[in-house]
């Protein structure tokens, strides 16, 4: 799974998830991409299996583009442990997805089969995905 090699700080605190990607809101190096319409932590391991709908389908033809990285530790408790005694051990690690972001970009493949791959992606995410294509200007 994916993770931070390393970091300042080893845990946060849960934050907010307010307002729209400000940054990584169009396609910037593929031709299709995957862009999310909700919001919500998406967790390594969802990422991963997305990244794997995508490879699967296309057969591993053409390029793959991650645009996003989950550099967010998430901490919990183990069972049976009581209330106190501080925050718990390093969980997971996700990635705070607003609206907007692109999260998966293709190129060198048809555009049924990056729909289509792109389609299969989303059922594995947590919140709402659409197909969008390169800005042509």
């Amino acid at each position: 799974m994916l993770q931070p090699k390393r970091q300042k700080y080893r845990k946060q605190f849960r934050g907010r998830m307010k307002g729209k990607a400000t940054k990584g809101h169009y396609v910037a190096f593929g031709d299709y991409g995957l862009k999310a319409l909700g919001r919500g932590w998406m967790s390594a391991q969802q990422l991963e299996a997305a990244r794997r709908a995508i490879v699967h389908y296309t057969k591993r033809a053409g390029k793959i583009w991650l645009r996003v990285f989950p550099d967010k530790p998430v901490t919990a408790k183990g069972l049976g442990v009581g209330m106190g005694a501080g925050k718990g051990d390093i969980d997971r690690y996700v990635f705070v997805m607003r609206p907007g972001k692109i999260i998966f970009e293709i190129s060198g493949v048809p555009e049924e089969v990056a729909r289509e791959a792109f389609r299969r992606a989303g059922h594995k995410l947590p919140f709402p995905t659409k197909v969008v294509m390169r800005e042509t200007s």
